[in-house]
């Protein structure tokens, strides 16, 4: 028995007549043949929430008709839409893409995706994503009448339509609004909203979820980490800009599209002709640890907050190089006091009530440097906190 088995793996054994076989070419796998990439393309990630004939909350909704124009402008403009899957072939350098591209997302999982955007959508064949948070699926804890169904997703997933995770609850994954501290309680809680939710979607659908929105777009260190560890390829935040092939899988930005902010979407699709856009080392900092107003997470009443930073712990900044952008806002004509090293802004006119997300960012010896916080707006009166005793 051993010796037929040899045998048979000995290329130049004899043949039954006594005469050695001839040899047996070696079998070498041909190397792939490389694709071309286009290094300098630029995409824009889009992101919408409620596509609605009445527009009541302009923070996340845009009108039926707004949304067709948008979408065909992007027809007029020459940029190509393309699928998740191959905006993150072409960042792994397995897919080339056109110049210009845009990749359509809507998060959370409103029928109206279903019912309004997905018509629309196909009348222009355009692939888009889905972010699905998955306490929001009708008969999940967080549903309501508004809330897409789990035989809804199945059908646009049967049509093609991409789906990629958005956490299970839809909290800010810092922790620090739901009161969680750093420690093994605050990482089996990220770990689940990461974790659970992804494993829900790829076992109900029988898909593989490889993108991540951020729930406002917050984010730390710790959740980029612990969401690498769960399987994402790609983290998307709420911080819109241009995308290039060196940008960072763990923060791209997205342009978030509201129905009062009609230059949001002016300047997603405006595209650069020779501005790079490729990502630098960026030292990340929150806002714990600038000292801002208002503070990280707190509730203000005023609706012309001063938005505030110490930027002393960053190091020697370069003025010159300072930005802030906020979400709603954009980019705000935020002052330098270089005395007190702060960088503020206040609003020339009223905040909805609604949470906003702070990015400030700039120059530190010659090293790039961003910070980001976040608080909400409560014009009608915020709830004290209860006091420490």
């Amino acid at each position: 028995m051993w010796s037929g088995c040899h045998r048979g793996n000995n290329k130049n054994a004899p043949s039954a007549s006594g005469e050695a076989a001839p040899p047996v070419a070696e079998q070498i796998e041909p190397s792939p043949t490389p694709v071309p990439i286009n290094r300098n393309a630029q995409v824009v990630v889009l992101g919408y929430h409620r596509v609605v004939d009445n527009v009541r909350r302009p923070d996340t909704e845009i009108t039926k008709a707004d949304f067709e124009k948008q979408m065909q402008q992007l027809k007029d403009e020459g940029i190509s839409v393309i699928p998740m899957r191959d905006f993150l072939a072409w960042k792994r350098g397995e897919k080339d893409i056109p110049a210009k591209s845009a990749v359509i997302t809507m998060d959370d999982g409103w029928k109206s995706q279903y019912e309004a955007a997905w018509p629309i959508l196909k009348k222009f064949d355009y692939p888009f994503t889905l972010f699905i948070y998955t306490d929001y699926v009708k008969g999940g804890p967080k549903s309501g009448g508004e809330s897409i169904t789990w035989e809804q997703i199945a059908e646009m997933r049967d049509a093609g339509v991409d789906i990629e995770g958005h956490t299970v609850s839809h909290k800010d994954l810092r922790g620090a609004k739901r009161g969680v501290q750093p420690g093994p309680d605050y990482d089996a809680w990220l770990w689940k909203e990461l974790n659970d939710s992804k494993q829900m979607l790829e076992e109900r659908l029988g898909i593989k979820v490889e993108a991540l929105a951020l729930p406002y777009g917050f984010y730390n260190a710790k959740v980029q980490e612990m969401a690498k560890k769960a399987g994402y390829d790609a983290i998307f935040t709420v911080y819109g800009q241009k995308i290039g092939y060196s940008s960072p899988n763990n923060a791209l930005g997205r342009y978030m599209i509201e129905a009062n902010k009609p230059k949001v979407f002016a300047s997603a699709v405006r595209f650069g002709s020779g501005a790079s856009v490729d990502s630098e080392p960026v030292a990340e900092f929150t806002g714990n640890a600038l000292s801002t107003e208002p503070a990280d997470n707190a509730t203000v009443t005023d609706p012309r907050p001063v938005i505030k930073a110490n930027l002393s712990s960053l190091g020697e900044v370069d003025p010159a190089t300072l930005a802030m952008r906020v979400s709603g806002l954009g980019s705000v004509n935020a002052k330098y006091d270089a005395a007190t090293q702060t960088y503020s802004y206040q609003p020339t006119r009223n905040l909805n009530d609604n949470r906003y997300s702070v990015i400030v960012t700039g120059k530190a010896k010659g090293k790039k440097v961003e910070a980001r916080w976040g608080f909400t707006v409560d014009s009608k009166g915020a709830k004290e906190e209860p006091k420490q005793q």
